[in-house]
């Protein structure tokens, strides 16, 4: 389960726990929030990113492939969000002592990682009902 409230009256940051962890998101100034925190899209586009670097990590130990470590940076393109075109560019590093071959393999199985598959291919429901 994952809880969300408003952390100050009349602020827009937000305090989110999931399990026993604890963050928190915002809006920036030009939203009239302060900034203080990711807002809702920065959150979206770190799940995908965490979710490629996770699959990574657990494709490698499965696969043993050497993976020491990976980098993801996300960029965003969200100009026509309005218009139903959403873009997210995902660039990846794999560091370790792997080939080619193994480099290849990771980038397909993070191409199939769970969050990638729910943004693109599966139906979402969201129900909005009172607390």
């Amino acid at each position: 389960m994952i809880d969300c409230e408003t952390e100050t009256a009349g602020a827009f940051a937000q305090v989110i726990r999931v399990g026993e962890h604890t963050f928190r998101a915002d809006v920036g100034p030009d939203l009239g929030g302060a900034g203080s925190a990711p807002g809702p899209h920065d959150l979206f586009d770190a799940s995908l990113a965490a979710c490629k670097t996770l699959t990574a990590h657990w494709y490698a130990r499965r696969a043993g492939i050497p993976l020491e470590r990976v980098e993801a940076h996300v960029e965003r393109d969200d100009s026509r969000e309005r218009q139903g075109a959403y873009v997210v560019r995902v660039r990846l590093a794999f560091h370790g002592p792997m080939t080619d071959a193994q480099r290849a393999k990771l980038y397909d199985a993070v191409g199939r990682c769970p969050v990638h598959k729910l943004m693109t291919t599966t139906e979402v429901t969201i129900e909005t009902a009172p607390l």
